[in-house]
């Protein structure tokens, strides 16, 4: 089959590769639409140490069955569908207390780091098994279905979050993942949806779809700004979709007496962090790893319109063409978002 393989590190070879077979509990996917991600375009220089060449990446995927392991039986030739990005055992012990995203065993699919070697989508043909598959809406496209990944991580943290009707909420960070926070904020009830990043595009992008207030982080009003929004108190919750020191500390400083910190973003692997203020202001901080049982409402969501991720689509192109796409990613060509390839 042909793959994108990245080879070393910045340098990809679309080439020939040994079609993968599938396992007694695995399906053989044949790819129609697979996302780049945005961990995979700061994982190919090498700066993660997550994506050791050589390796085909890519985790955003779907597609349709073509092969079944003998072990599989209510899975179909034929079957439209996406995969989890997590690929976990089924008797762990994270896992049975339906936490499997924190697994202690979970390997991810188009990763290949000092633990393991998986490869992933970025191909013709991707092997999975068959619990992290889902079935696709029948309304739903393959390049649709090949966003429900981000999708799901962004519910994920929102879930955490658990916002009320009629909560303000800040989500610092305008980016792929931020956009859809924003988005689930919306149907989640919430009033004020305050989108905080340096970029005047992406800000334009979140208050179409569903930001009620857009600020620049550099902006010197915008501490007043969120305080003017709220009552004074500060916001009820924020969602922090970067990782670095400053946008961290941005989304703690956000927030009321009382209010929930989610990070979801971990550019940086450690940050300044204002304790005393944490501590003081009583402000419940946690994390959101990944994905949790969220892909089958995310499917209806994007399905029923709720969640747009159309307009979030730059490009559409052939996985051929895969390695220009992903060098225009990592310069960060204005106006790019999300880029999906097909094989």
């Amino acid at each position: 089959m042909k793959a994108l393989v990245l080879e070393t590190y910045n340098h990809f070879e679309f080439k020939d590769v040994e079609q993968p077979v599938p396992a007694a509990d695995e399906v053989l996917v044949k790819v129609a639409a697979v996302g780049i991600c945005g961990s995979d375009v700061h994982g190919m220089d090498g700066s993660t140490g997550r994506r050791q060449p050589p390796v085909i990446m890519g985790h955003e995927a779907s597609g349709e069955i073509v092969a079944l392991g003998s072990a599989v039986t209510d899975w179909f030739l034929g079957d439209r569908v996406t995969f989890d990005s997590t690929i976990y055992k089924l008797d762990d012990w994270f896992t049975r207390r339906g936490m499997y995203n924190l697994s202690d065993n979970r390997v991810v699919l188009g990763v290949s780091c000092d633990d393991y070697r998986r490869h992933g989508a970025f191909a013709e043909y991707v092997v999975v098994p068959k619990h992290i598959l889902y079935r696709l809406p029948e309304q739903l496209s393959y390049t649709q279905a090949a966003m429900a990944e981000p999708v799901a991580v962004a519910l994920h943290a929102v879930s955490l979050g658990q916002p009320r009707i009629h909560d303000s909420a800040v989500v610092v960070g305008a980016g792929m993942i931020g956009l859809f926070v924003i988005q689930l904020l919306k149907v989640a009830g919430c009033n004020s949806i305050i989108a905080i990043d340096r970029d005047d595009n992406k800000l334009q992008l979140a208050a179409k779809l569903g930001a009620t207030h857009c600020f620049q982080s550099t902006s010197p009003e915008l501490e007043e700004a969120i305080l003017d929004l709220t009552d004074g108190r500060g916001a009820d919750q924020a969602y922090e979709a970067v990782g670095i020191s400053e946008t961290v500390q941005r989304a703690i400083g956000s927030v009321r007496k009382g209010g929930t910190v989610t990070l979801l973003g971990n550019l940086a692997a450690e940050i300044d962090f204002p304790l005393q203020l944490v501590v003081t202001r009583q402000i419940k901080v946690q994390g959101s790893c990944a994905i949790c049982g969220e892909y089958p409402a995310v499917l209806e969501l994007i399905a029923s319109g709720k969640v747009n991720v159309d307009a979030l689509i730059s490009a559409e192109a052939p996985l051929a063409e895969g390695a220009a796409w992903f060098k225009r990613l990592y310069q960060q060509e204005e106006g790019l978002v999300k880029v999906i390839l097909k094989p």
